[in-house]
């Protein structure tokens, strides 16, 4: 499948995600003005699987909420339903988020979410829905300095989380290991959390950055490994098991690393979207330089993910209103170590 792509005109990406039920859609959230002020939306995309080189996604519906969108995350048991985050300090949770509910004679997807859920003091930057053990649970983080732990069916939180000082912006629950979080913030740290602690307190708060720390993932393949990336313009990795100093480090050049994903395909590689308009491949049994650096982007890069049904698939999403959907290079016809 060659590269495909998709323009929101007057809406600038924040992040998108692939759905984990059908390889070939996608969500994308945006923001007007690039999130400073005006609306949101979010778009429903399809990938034509046997499309050309350089063919537009299909839009299958879009969603429109009265602030910036700048998270999303699918739900993991329904294949038509999703949550979003939002500048107003609110998550959205939207049903009929699939081709069938769009394109149907006579139906249509729901134009106001199921669910509004509205505790977060300052806008909700990251988003994540859990799977496995926490199935049932949203995760949110916010600039108000706090996270949030949300039942998806009950209209209040079930814990609010203090332990960072400056605001938030990212979280993620661990893939591999029950009940535990981590998260990042602009003091700098990385705070591991444990969900059923009520007390909402972590579990361990380090110095990740000396600047601010903007992004974390976990490793899909070894549960003791994350990573964070910082507007100091460094990857670092980090094992569970020695936290006193990071295991490795990735030098992506000065601008900010605004999100991190690694694959599910390999435990070597990870992709990185970058304040200075790329998205880097990484293989970390290829030495410590980017194997690739897409440069398709003429301003910030916010949102990237991998597609879980198809093998090094990436897609990335940036303020300049672009998508894309790719394999990058250095990946096509290679057999990367799990």
């Amino acid at each position: 499948m060659q590269t495909q792509t998709h323009t929101t005109t007057d809406r600038h990406g924040y992040s998108l995600r692939f759905s984990p039920f059908e390889a070939n859609h996608m969500l994308l959230a945006t923001s007007q003005l690039y999130g400073l002020a005006g609306g949101g939306s979010l778009f429903l995309l399809e990938q034509n699987p046997n499309g050309d080189d350089g063919q537009k996604l299909a839009e299958l519906c879009r969603l429109e909420w009265s602030d910036g969108l700048f998270d999303v995350a699918w739900c993991p048991y329904a294949a038509d339903i999703a949550a979003t985050a939002s500048g107003d300090g609110s998550l959205q949770i939207w049903c009929g988020l699939d081709a069938e509910s769009a394109t149907a004679d006579g139906q249509q997807t729901p134009k106001q979410p199921l669910i509004c859920l509205q505790e977060h003091k300052n806008e909700v930057y990251s988003l994540d829905w859990g799977e496995k053990w926490n199935y049932h649970t949203l995760l949110s983080a916010s600039w108000d300095c706090t996270l949030k732990l949300w039942d998806c069916n009950r209209q209040h939180s079930i814990t609010t989380f203090v332990g960072h000082n400056d605001l938030i912006y990212g979280a993620k629950f661990s893939p591999l290991i029950a009940n535990l979080f981590a998260s990042v913030s602009t003091d700098g740290h990385l705070n591991l959390w444990n969900s059923l602690d009520f007390a909402g307190k972590p579990l361990m708060s380090i110095e990740a950055h000396a600047s601010e720390a903007l992004s974390c993932d976990w490793s899909h393949f070894d549960r003791n490994v994350l990573v964070t990336g910082g507007s100091d313009g460094l990857i670092r990795g980090w094992d569970l098991r020695k936290m006193r100093t990071h295991v490795f480090e990735l030098y992506s050049g000065e601008f900010a690393v605004r999100r991190l994903a690694c694959s599910p395909h390999s435990a070597a590689v990870l992709a990185s979207a970058n304040y200075d308009f790329t998205t880097r491949i990484w293989n970390l049994e290829r030495g410590e330089s980017a194997q690739e650096i897409k440069d398709h982007h003429t301003e910030f890069v916010c949102g990237l993910d991998w597609n879980p049904h198809r093998a090094h698939q990436l897609a990335d999403c940036g303020w300049d209103s672009l998508a894309t959907v790719y394999t990058p290079q250095c990946l096509i016809n290679t057999e990367l170590g799990a």
